[in-house]
């Protein structure tokens, strides 16, 4: 029987442990306890707490690439998909009981000031997410579902940063509100 790969039980419960708890809300003995591994094994497969975060912020957008690729099914009309898109975020949320939010903006609003290391990879994972959401929106003006007279890449942005706000709305009020809202405001006064 293969031995449990040590480095991949801290990932997995360093993105448990840190979308829970938040990075400055743990510590490595709290992530090493969660994974089943003695504290020292930390230090042989991370330099640091924020090289876990790097990779524990990796993990996490891996595993979203399944509600992105959503954005790519070019066998659903392109408005379609980024509504399907942010319901499927939506359900994601609802299932946490709003509680977890999105780790990439807790990190962003927790680490941006705090850690160069983490701010470097929350620019490539944004850029990324981004670039996503615009090219779906290319596709829906190309198809004259969405104005071409809005840039789509500025358009992607505004979606994006107030979909994180409206994520952060649902932590505080524990409900489904803040989202109903963002998506009678995206589809309907923005984008419809």
């Amino acid at each position: 029987m293969p031995k449990p790969n040590v480095r991949e039980q801290i990932v997995v419960a360093g993105v448990e442990t840190l979308h829970r708890r938040g990075f400055n809300g743990c510590g490595v003995q709290d992530i090493t306890d969660a994974a089943g591994v003695p504290k020292g094994s930390f230090y042989n497969h991370f330099e640091s707490k924020e090289a876990l975060g790097v990779a524990a912020l990796d993990r996490y957008w891996q595993n979203a690439g399944d509600q992105l690729r959503t954005l790519n099914d070019e066998t659903v009309p392109p408005l379609d998909r980024l509504r399907t898109y942010f319901e499927s975020l939506a359900t994601t949320m609802a299932g946490q009981g709003y509680t977890r939010g999105c780790l990439i903006g807790n990190f962003s609003i927790e680490l941006a000031d705090q850690s160069r290391l983490v701010r470097d990879r929350l620019t490539v994972i944004l850029a990324a997410w981004t670039r996503a959401i615009e090219s779906c929106i290319r596709e829906a003006q190309r198809t004259g579902a969405v104005r071409s007279t809005l840039d789509a890449g500025a358009l992607a942005t505004v979606l994006l940063s107030a979909w994180q706000g409206t994520v952060m709305r649902v932590k505080v009020d524990k409900d489904h509100a803040a989202i109903r809202q963002f998506m009678a405001v995206v589809f309907t006064d923005i984008l419809g």
